[in-house]
């Protein structure tokens, strides 16, 4: 079976994951966004960045520390500080080096909820163990995992 170069092109846009909005927002809020920037500009971790007109979180090198900048700099009725701020948690996923039996503990030694606990196993390094009631979404363990083996994924809707 071969694929067309424009069916490849198609299918690699269309499995792009959602991206993900500063704390206490929505994509549902995003219409109510006037792209003004303020967000971006208030964040003092430098995480909050524009993306083809509106703001998006890129936890590459930093973590949301829920100072509120980024909602008080903002002048839309976007943000809606009475909810959660993220509604999504950090996962562990394959690749995770102690898994491949390396020693790491970068994403424990981060989490700043204590979120991601090292359980101990026989003949091997600890396997971190993420505790979902703890997580705060914050992007602190995806920032500094070596091998990118942590993800964000959508809450669960009785969670959201």
């Amino acid at each position: 079976m071969s694929i067309s170069r424009r069916d490849l092109l198609a299918v690699r846009l269309t499995d792009r994951p959602a991206p993900i909005r500063p704390p206490w927002t929505r994509e549902a809020d995003m219409a109510r966004c006037t792209g003004c920037a303020a967000c971006t500009e208030a964040c003092p971790a430098g995480i909050v960045r524009m993306e083809a007109g509106l703001p998006q979180i890129a936890f590459a090198g930093a973590e949301c520390s829920f100072c509120g900048a980024c909602a008080e700099a903002c002048s839309a009725p976007v943000f809606d500080l009475a909810r959660p701020a993220f509604a999504h948690l950090a996962a562990v996923t394959e690749g995770c080096l102690p898994q491949d039996g390396v020693a790491c503990m970068a994403c424990a030694d981060i989490c700043p909820e204590a979120a991601i606990r090292l359980r101990p196993r026989i003949g091997g390094p600890a396997l971190p163990d993420l505790s979902p009631s703890l997580c705060t979404g914050c992007g602190a363990c995806l920032s500094v995992c070596p091998v990118e083996a942590l993800t964000i994924h959508p809450l669960e809707p009785a969670h959201a």
